[in-house]
């Protein structure tokens, strides 16, 4: 599916692609993984996958060579902090492209420090300071990141109320996507543009190797 090219950093290539026809140009599968970073299910996805599914596909010229994966940001606004998790990606998306898969790996890890009980009585503001301080142990830029999250607390000269952060135009065409595509909850895997509904949050390793020998070929 298509990926605008500020979000790039969202896409996994694994070797350069080649053509299966002469003269056509390359061909690869694509995997869309639409995760949220307060969703368990999802948490326990991104780990299967990230950890170990990745490295198997590395290793694999055939799959390396063929196969191209997204990830998609798929807010559920029923756990209010998952927008503001979304955001903290999007910026370090922006601030340091390199750092958005370790960055995610690490929010899919601290998850629990952004459910609902976690955030409830805290300003939104600190939470974007939280959310800042992780992307710094990853290597980021934590004052850049909280810089395109913070939300004024006065309307800018020249502004209008309620325009939000920085990153709130990027987080839209995330949200757009998704609806273009009727995704509705976290996770959904889409395979070639259509919904893998045999995927499982709770596949193991192995399953999705015996998977991917006969889907990738």
């Amino acid at each position: 599916m298509a990926l605008n090219p500020k979000f790039a950093a969202q896409r996994l290539l694994f070797a350069q692609p080649s053509s299966t026809v002469a003269g056509a140009p390359p061909a690869l599968h694509t995997l869309e993984l639409f995760l949220d970073y307060v969703c368990p299910f999802s948490a326990k996805q991104f780990a299967t996958f990230y950890h170990g599914v990745v490295p198997l596909i590395k290793a694999n010229p055939k799959w390396a060579s063929g196969l191209e994966v997204l990830l998609r940001q798929q807010v559920q606004p029923w756990h209010p902090a998952s927008t503001l998790a979304h955001e903290a990606a999007l910026a370090v998306l922006r601030v340091a492209p390199a750092k958005y898969w370790d960055f995610s790996d690490a929010l899919f890890r601290a998850q629990l420090e952004y459910f609902d009980e976690a955030t409830v009585n805290e300003k939104r503001n600190d939470t974007y300071k939280r959310l800042a301080k992780l992307a710094g142990s990853v290597g980021v830029d934590e004052a850049k990141v909280y810089e395109l999250l913070v939300i004024a607390d006065k309307v800018p000269e020249g502004g209008h109320p309620n325009f939000g952060n920085k990153v709130t135009n990027d987080l839209k065409l995330q949200i757009r996507f998704g609806r273009l595509v009727g995704v509705h909850v976290s996770p959904t895997v889409i395979f070639d543009g259509i919904v893998a509904n045999d995927i499982s949050s709770s596949w193991t390793k192995e399953q999705w190797q015996e998977w991917l020998t006969k889907s990738v070929v």
